[in-house]
């Protein structure tokens, strides 16, 4: 089964060379810039910090952040050890920096993904559109930019959606404990 998905996983970075543009490129490359260091959330969380009657959420998301980016970025990249596919391209076939860390599953997304969660579970619809939009955006971006394999991102987008809905119930629970 992991041959098959290598396969696939493969075959979608050997045709992503086929969708580029410089148009694409640039979005691309912006969309993927925006989710580093989870920057994009954080300033789409300030709002909801600053405006009381949203402070629980804005607390929710960043509580969901890193919650889903300590179990991301320090427990699984650590234990799965995935080589990235950039990390075999030759250097005028990158289009940004080689990441130093590994690929399995995809931070950025599952970053993304876990507010999209947590929009869900607590926001209004436009909310929660904008967020998903730029979820969607970030994690196609990953790939396009052949950082991460197609199945990075989508067990990226699994982990993040679990961690978000996951955090909602935990941050539940710890607010009615102090209130």
């Amino acid at each position: 089964m992991f041959k098959k998905i290598q396969a696939l996983d493969d075959k979608v970075i050997d045709n992503i060379i086929k969708l580029r543009s410089p148009l694409k490129n640039r979005i691309m490359i912006a969309a993927s810039s925006a989710g580093n260091g989870g920057m994009i959330w954080f300033a789409i969380c300030m709002p909801f910090l600053i405006y009381a009657p949203w402070r629980l959420t804005g607390a929710n998301i960043i509580f969901a952040l890193a919650f889903t980016q300590t179990l991301c970025e320090l427990i699984l990249k650590h234990i799965v050890r995935r080589e990235r596919p950039v990390w075999h391209l030759a250097d005028e076939e990158q289009l940004i920096h080689r990441p130093k860390y590994y690929s399995f599953p995809s931070g950025h997304t599952s970053a993304s993904f876990c507010v999209v969660s947590v929009a869900l579970l607590r926001c209004q619809p436009i909310t929660i559109l904008i967020v998903l939009f730029c979820a969607i955006m970030i994690a196609v971006s990953r790939v396009y930019l052949r950082v991460h394999y197609l199945s990075d991102v989508l067990v990226g987008m699994v982990l993040g959606l679990l961690c978000g809905a996951a955090s909602v119930s935990l941050f539940n629970h710890i607010v009615e404990a102090f209130v």
